[in-house]
C-alpha cells in the first residue's frame, strides 16, 4: 500500500512540476517586459546558463543550474547571451541609485530598514541588533565574575526575535550577572537592511556580522549560537575567528557532506525536493526552485504584509500577531532568494572546511536536533556527529524544526547555559 502511495505521489508530482515549469518560464518574460518598463536599472533573471565564471567560485551552482525542461529545451536553441559575472559587478555599482523593487513593499517600515539609497555609502551601514547587558548590579568587587559574549544567529525567514522572545528572558540568576548576548537580524531579513544591489554571499552576511558585533564592540572571545540556516554561518564565522570562539551550539544544522561534485544541488534537492506531499516541503520547492513563481508569492504575500497582518488582527481579535507569523514576510524575494541558493546550498561546498578547521583547533561544538524535523533531516546532525566526533549530540523527542526551540524555552537556554560555563 505504502509502494502504490508513493508512486502516486510521484506521479503527480512529476505532473504538477512540468506545469510550474511552463509557468515560471512564461512569468520569466513577464516579469522580464514589467521590470524594463518600471526599473531604471533592472536586476536580471538566473533563467539562462552562465557565462564567464570559474569553478570554485562562490556563486552556487543552483542559482543558474535549476533544471526547468521548458526553459532548457526551448532556450538551448538560441544563443543568447546569459548573465554573466561583471552582469553582477554592474549591479553592483549602479544598485545604489536603484529604490526599492516595484514588487517589494515600500512601506516606511521597509523602506527605512532597507538602506536603498545608502547600501554603498562608505561601508557605514549596520544590522539590526537587540543587546541584553549583564546585570552588574550584584558583580563581586574581587571581578570574579567573567563576562561571557555570546552571538546569536537566526534561520531562514526568521528573526533576532527568537532568541529575544525564547532565550533573554528565561536567564538564570547567574547567567543573567555574566553574559552579554548579541542577537540581530541577518542582513536581508526583519529590520536589517535588504539591499537589491547583493548578491547575499556566506562573505557578505558575515561582513555585515563582523561590523554590526565584532569589530564594533572589539570582541575577541565569544560563543556561537545558531539556528537552522544560521547554523552555516555560524560554522564559517567560528572558522574566520578560531582563536575568538569559546563554544558554538548549533540547532538543527543543514548540513550535507560536500564531498560530491555536486554539493549545492544535493541540498537543494534534500531541503526542496521536488515532491508535492507533504505540505511544507511542496512550499519549499517551489520558492526555491522557480525564481518567478517564488517573486509572484512574495509580491502577493510580502509586498502587501500589512493588509494581510490588518485582515489576521481582525479575524483573530488580536492586537498584536506572533513573531512566527510576521518575520516570514520581512524580506525581500531577492534577499530571500539568493540567501537560500548562497547559504544553504552554496553553503554546503564549504561547511566540511569549516567543520575541519573547528576541529583542529578544539572548539567544543554541541549539536540539537528535533526528531520530527521535517525541514532539515535529522541525519543532517548524525553526518555532522560523524565528521566531528568529539561534538555533543542531543536529540530531542517529539521536537520540529521549530518547538525544538519554541516548545522548550527554559530547558533551551538551560542548556545553552551549560555548555557556556563548561569550562569556567
Amino acid at each position: 500500500m505504502w509502494r502504490v502511495t508513493n508512486a502516486i505521489i510521484s506521479c503527480v508530482s512529476r505532473i504538477v512540476f512540468a506545469l510550474l515549469d511552463l509557468l515560471d518560464f512564461a512569468l520569466c518574460f513577464i516579469y522580464r517586459f514589467l521590470d524594463s518598463v518600471l526599473e531604471e536599472n533592472p536586476i536580471p533573471c538566473y533563467c539562462r546558463s552562465r557565462g564567464g565564471g570559474e569553478e570554485g567560485d562562490e556563486i552556487s551552482e543552483t542559482l543558474y543550474g535549476r533544471r526547468n525542461e521548458f526553459r532548457d529545451q526551448i532556450l538551448g536553441l538560441f544563443s543568447a547571451t546569459g548573465r554573466r559575472d561583471d552582469d553582477d559587478e554592474k549591479e553592483k555599482k549602479e544598485g545604489g541609485r536603484r529604490s526599492p523593487r516595484w514588487s517589494d513593499c515600500s512601506c516606511e517600515s521597509c523602506a527605512s530598514c532597507a538602506s536603498w539609497q545608502n547600501w554603498q555609502g562608505m561601508g557605514k551601514e549596520t544590522l539590526h541588533l537587540v543587546i541584553k547587558e549583564p546585570t552588574r548590579a550584584e558583580t563581586r568587587q574581587d571581578g570574579s565574575y567573567e563576562t561571557e559574549n555570546v552571538i546569536f544567529l537566526h534561520g531562514f525567514l526568521s528573526s533576532s526575535s527568537i532568541w529575544v522572545e525564547n532565550v533573554f528572558p528565561h536567564l538564570s540568576e547567574d547567567a543573567n550577572l555574566r553574559v552579554k548576548m548579541f542577537a540581530m537580524d541577518l542582513l536581508g531579513f526583519g529590520k536589517s537592511p535588504k539591499p537589491a544591489n547583493c548578491l547575499y554571499r556566506i562573505h557578505d552576511h558575515l561582513e555585515m556580522i563582523e561590523r554590526t558585533v565584532i569589530k564594533k564592540f572589539g570582541l575577541n572571545s565569544f560563543h556561537i549560537v545558531a539556528h537552522s540556516m544560521g547554523c552555516i554561518l555560524g560554522l564559517a564565522l567560528a572558522a574566520k575567528y578560531p582563536k575568538f570562539v569559546k563554544s558554538i551550539t548549533l540547532v538543527a544544522p543543514p548540513y550535507f557532506p560536500s564531498l560530491e561534485a555536486k554539493a549545492s544541488h544535493n541540498a537543494l534537492n534534500r531541503l526542496a525536493e521536488r515532491k508535492i506531499w507533504p505540505p511544507l516541503l511542496f512550499f519549499s520547492s517551489v520558492m526555491s526552485w522557480y525564481e518567478h513563481l517564488g517573486r509572484t508569492i512574495c509580491f502577493i504575500i510580502c509586498r502587501n504584509h500589512l493588509t494581510w497582518e490588518w485582515i489576521i488582527k481582525l479575524l483573530t481579535w488580536k492586537k498584536h500577531l506572533p513573531f512566527q507569523l510576521t518575520d516570514i514576510t520581512k524580506h525581500t524575494h531577492h534577499s530571500a532568494w539568493h540567501t537560500m541558493h548562497e547559504v544553504l546550498c552554496g553553503g554546503a561546498k564549504f561547511n566540511d572546511n569549516y567543520l575541519r578547521t573547528l576541529q583542529e583547533e578544539g572548539i567544543f561544538m554541541k549539536i540539537i536536533h528535533g526528531d520530527k524535523d521535517q525541514v532539515v533531516p535529522l541525519e543532517c546532525s548524525f553526518n555532522m556527529k560523524g565528521r566531528v566526533p568529539k561534538a555533543e549530540l542531543q536529540i530531542i523527542n517529539n521536537a520540529d524544526h521549530a518547538s525544538v526551540i519554541l516548545n522548550r524555552k527554559k530547558d533551551f537556554t538551560k542548556f545553552l547555559e551549560q555548555t557556556w560555563f563548561l569550562n569556567l
